[in-house]
């Protein structure tokens, strides 16, 4: 099986991406759209020799949830500082955040996760891979939004990538 699915993850996202872009689900569109997905990633295979262990179980789960309960709140948040506070009472911040993850791609998803949840946005990532910089529109006191950060994303994330 490893050797037709190099990169499963790949392959169902490839397979889901084809499928958005083509707008329709069809026969045709499924066979074209998992040729696709068992050949690219046959052929990107040795670009992805230390690629990381992921546990798609139950903490990736867990961790999908938290982050798209995370984005519904944060927008009616963002909502309500648009429509209701005037700009001057904004308390934009920038946050550094201290990283422990290890791999490249961890500290992507973590960025990645920042970015998606409104009102914040991952800006850089230090050339060390241990920091990273944080844009937040409104915080009233800044370690506990980097504290909150850490114990919600970045833990979960330890789990998945371990």
């Amino acid at each position: 099986m490893k050797r037709l699915l190099p990169h499963p993850g790949l392959s169902a996202m490839l397979l889901i991406v084809w499928l958005l872009m083509a707008n329709s689900i069809t026969v045709g569109g499924i066979v074209l759209g998992s040729l696709f997905a068992l050949i690219l990633p046959k052929f990107t295979e040795p670009f992805w020799p230390d690629r990381p262990r992921m546990r798609f179980r139950s903490a990736f789960l867990g961790y999908l949830a938290i982050v798209i309960f995370d984005i519904v709140v944060a927008n009616f948040q963002v909502a309500g500082l648009i429509l209701f506070r005037r700009n001057r009472d904004l308390r934009a911040r920038w946050l550094v955040v201290p990283v422990e993850l290890s791999t490249p791609e961890a500290i992507t998803m973590l960025a990645g996760t920042i970015s998606l949840t409104p009102g914040t946005v991952s800006s850089d990532v230090s050339a060390d891979g241990r920091y990273l910089l944080v844009h937040a529109l409104d915080v009233a006191d800044e370690a506990a939004e980097v504290a909150r950060i850490k114990s919600r994303y970045e833990a979960r994330l330890q789990r998945i990538f371990a």
